[in-house]
Formats: C-alpha cells, sequence, structure tokens
C-alpha cells in the first residue's frame, strides 16, 4: 500500500566533457579518484540526507540496515513520495554494486536550514538537523549497525526544491542573498562530516520544478522567476563541489546532473525505458495524488494507471522517473568522481 506515500512529504587525470544543465561551465564525467575511493562496487554503506524524493521514512531509532534488510526501516520501499520505490530504493537493491547499507535520514519538506528557509511544518527535520541531530548522535562513533570507514561509505545529498520553492517569489536580488547564506551552510555540514571522516560525496541538482504542476499552472513570469532561481541554485551546488575539492584533494566528489535527466524524460518519455509507458508529463490525476492501493493502480476517471502519469500531484514524480534517477546516480557512481 502506498496511500501513506505522502506523510513525509511536502507541498537534488580526467577525460570526457559534459556540460552540466544549468551549469555554464563544463564539468568532468570522470576525474582520477583519491585513495579513499574503491569504486562503487567498494561501498558498503550509504548515508543519505535531503526531502521528499528521497525520503523513505527511515528511523534512525528503529530496525537498522542489514545484509538482509538493506534499507532498515520501514517496510520496502518506505513511505515515499513517489506511489512506490524511489531513487535511494533503487540504488539501493536495483543498481547496487556491492551488499550496500543505506541509512536514509531525508525528511519530507526538506530545506538545508529551517532558520533561513522555512518549511511548510516547523516539525520538518531540515538537512542541517538530519546530520546534526540525527547522523552525528547515532552514526558518526561508527557503531556496530554502521562501523563505516573513510574508504567504504558514500554521502549523499540531494536537497534544495523546498529552498527554491519556498523563496523563488522574492525574487532578486534577495533570493541572490539568500542562496549564497544557504551556500555557507550547506558548505558547513559538507565540513563537519568530512571532520567526522567523511571523503566521498554525491549531490544532486534540483529538478526542472518550474514544470510541475505546481508552478505550471501559474503566470509564464512565475515560471520564469523560479527556473531562474533554480538555475542559480544549480550553479552554486557546483560552485561548492568545486571550492571543496580545491579545500580538500583529499575527497572524491560526484554531481549528478537530475535537471538534466528530468529535462530529458519530460521533452520525451522514450529517452529511457523506465519512463516510455509515460503519457502524461504535464498534469496529474486527483484521484491518484495522495498515493494509490498499488504502484500501476487505474482509477478509469483519470484515463490511464497511476505510473503512465509523470506527475503523481503537484509536485512530485512517480517511481519511473525515480528509477531514472538512481541509475544516473549509479552510472556516475560507477564511471568515478567528477570534480577534479
Amino acid at each position: 500500500m502506498f496511500s501513506k506515500a505522502l506523510v513525509f512529504a511536502a507541498i537534488a587525470s580526467c577525460f570526457t566533457l559534459v556540460v552540466q544543465a544549468g551549469n555554464p561551465t563544463p564539468t568532468k564525467s570522470h576525474c582520477k579518484a583519491t585513495s579513499n575511493w574503491p569504486g562503487w562496487r567498494g561501498i558498503k554503506y550509504a548515508f543519505i540526507f535531503g526531502d521528499s524524493y528521497t525520503t523513505t521514512g527511515f528511523n534512525d531509532t528503529g530496525v537498522q540496515p542489514s545484509p538482509t534488510n538493506p534499507l532498515g526501516n520501514p517496510t520496502y520501499p518506505g513511505y515515499t513520495a513517489a506511489n512506490g520505490p524511489n531513487w535511494v530504493d533503487f540504488l539501493t537493491v536495483k543498481y547496487n554494486e556491492s551488499r550496500l547499507l543505506t541509512f536514509d535520514l531525508a525528511y519530507g519538506g526538506a530545506t538545508i536550514n529551517s532558520a533561513l528557509v522555512a518549511p511548510y511544518l516547523p516539525t520538518v527535520s531540515s538537512v542541517a538537523e538530519q546530520i546534526e541531530n540525527e547522523w552525528f548522535p547515532t552514526y558518526a562513533s561508527k557503531p556496530a549497525s554502521a562501523p563505516w570507514s573513510s574508504d567504504n561509505s558514500l554521502f549523499a545529498i540531494f536537497d534544495g526544491i523546498n529552498d527554491v520553492g519556498n523563496s523563488w517569489s522574492l525574487g532578486l536580488p534577495a533570493t541572490t542573498t539568500l542562496n549564497n547564506a544557504i551556500f555557507a551552510i550547506y558548505h558547513g555540514l559538507v565540513d563537519e562530516l568530512y571532520y567526522a571522516g567523511a571523503r566521498n560525496f554525491a549531490f544532486l541538482n534540483v529538478p526542472p520544478v518550474d514544470r510541475a504542476p505546481l508552478t505550471s499552472v501559474q503566470s509564464a513570469a512565475n515560471q520564469a522567476e523560479e527556473k531562474a532561481d533554480i538555475l542559480a541554485w544549480n550553479n552554486e551546488l557546483m560552485a561548492m563541489a568545486r571550492s571543496l575539492k580545491a579545500e580538500k584533494p583529499d575527497v572524491n566528489i560526484f554531481t549528478v546532473d537530475a535537471n538534466k535527466l528530468f529535462t530529458e524524460v519530460l521533452d520525451n518519455p522514450k529517452s529511457f525505458p523506465q519512463t516510455a509507458s509515460y503519457k502524461n508529463t504535464t498534469g496529474y490525476c486527483v484521484a491518484y495524488e495522495n498515493g494509490t492501493p498499488t504502484e500501476n493502480y487505474f482509477n478509469a476517471t483519470c484515463g490511464i494507471p497511476v505510473n503512465e502519469y509523470f506527475w503523481l500531484n503537484s509536485l512530485h514524480p512517480t517511481y519511473p522517473m525515480q528509477d531514472v534517477l538512481a541509475q544516473g546516480v549509479a552510472e556516475q557512481l560507477e564511471a568515478g568522481p567528477n570534480i577534479c
């Protein structure tokens, strides 16, 4: 049953050049890794932070991940906003190259720091709180449930959707000042993880949520304003990644262009076999918006099954898009770090 799906959601030497969406400066698709990177096959522990696109409803005080239950609690695929598995689920059980234990501390509605951009509810755990109030007390000490080390662990952050969504209407120059403050905090949080021993980082940028029904029903000017803030956010993320690598040469940094992947599918669902069945990429059906009993549920009033809609509701994609995202993450991890 996926009717609880939205409980945690709120109204992520060098070779061939690739251009990151929303980033005018090309990045490298593959850099020489440091000794801290064992290859995707060598990663045993993944610690994940983010918002509703990422959460599975994991509770750090509940059943911990194990070889027979690699995502711990709740029961797979968890309480996602995808009406089925999300990218963390798929990465752990479909695109993993090893026996991967995943600790998903993401929380629906999260922003980087609640004091800078307020979430939809004050009880939402920001990325700062996920790291400082959950990860550090529970996992920094490398407990028996997660005896991670610098060279067998991955730290991934997929956030920014709510930061942008809850602030783009402020307009320039307010969002420029705000984004600078947010990324100062973001950078500091990565520093904290680094000093605790983290060396391998994956950063996912913000998808084109200006094309989500929440914004697409608004004026063209509003859509353009949110799109511009997404571009600014993604540029800031790349700048932060490069800064971190320059400051800390022993880290391995993977940037994943979620924006590009989403754009490809929205423009042409047949770009990937997982999304080839999408028939509606612009709207959603109200009968499906809070989740359905099965992943491929059909309600005649909607015209097509839920999994043939790109959008489950006004903001969240259904699980086929999440599958594509997980594949993209895995492909970059397999290729190697791309911030040299």
